[in-house]
């Protein structure tokens, strides 16, 4: 069983991935989103990337490990916190970071291989979703320091705050850009710009590297 697990990792990840970001487009109740859901997210999002880092034991792995602890805790800590912007301010660090060392992750294991398969097809999608997270995350950073920071955003639950994030993130990935969220200070200007630069980067770094192994194969 847990054979079959790791053979499927990617896309064990990748569902993990899609649950935790859309999952809002099934509930109404941000209340009960924010409470019990979001929790479980990240309990079901840490163990679909358990399986990248079986049998590896080098610090980063340890270190990782250890980092999920408080990454699953943190969800439980926002009902009784959710009026402190630092305890925020700290959720979403750990976030960039925990999201971060999948994204590297992912990466490693796309640029090695000299083949097609559906391992590929997936950890692709998965860096992809992965980039969504760290933005969301990088974005609630400042929206939480500075409520300011974007017009159009819903404030008035975290759940909400996120969903509007993903969805912002998501068009700006995409090149969409409805204009409904736009950034209001100079900072979150820029750093969308940045976030906009990097999807296209890994966009075009990821059709080369396909490229790259579909001829090779051939």
């Amino acid at each position: 069983m847990i054979i079959k697990l790791q053979e499927r990792k990617y896309e064990i990840l990748l569902l993990a991935l899609m649950q935790h970001l859309f999952i809002g487009v099934f509930l109404t109740d941000m209340a009960f989103y924010t409470h019990a859901i979001w929790p479980v997210n990240m309990l079901f999002l840490g163990l679909g990337s358990i399986f990248l880092f079986t049998g590896k034991h080098s610090w980063r792995h340890w270190f990782r490990n250890l980092h999920f602890i408080l990454i699953l805790l943190l969800p439980v800590g926002i009902p009784f916190f959710k009026d402190l912007s630092w305890y925020f301010t700290f959720l979403n660090i750990n976030y960039i970071v925990f999201f971060g060392f999948l994204f590297v992750e992912v990466l490693r294991f796309l640029v090695k291989p000299g083949y097609i398969n559906t391992d590929i097809i997936s950890a692709s999608i998965c860096g992809y979703m992965l980039l969504i997270e760290i933005s969301v995350f990088s974005l609630q950073f400042f929206q939480y320091r500075d409520l300011a920071s974007f017009k159009g955003i819903d404030v008035s639950s975290p759940a909400l705050t996120f969903m509007d994030l993903v969805y912002f993130c998501s068009i700006t990935f995409t090149s969409i850009g409805f204009g409904d969220i736009t950034p209001n200070t100079y900072v979150t200007k820029l750093v969308t710009a940045f976030i906009g630069i990097a999807g296209q980067f890994y966009t075009v770094v990821l059709v080369g590297i396909l490229i790259s192994k579909f001829s090779s194969k051939n």
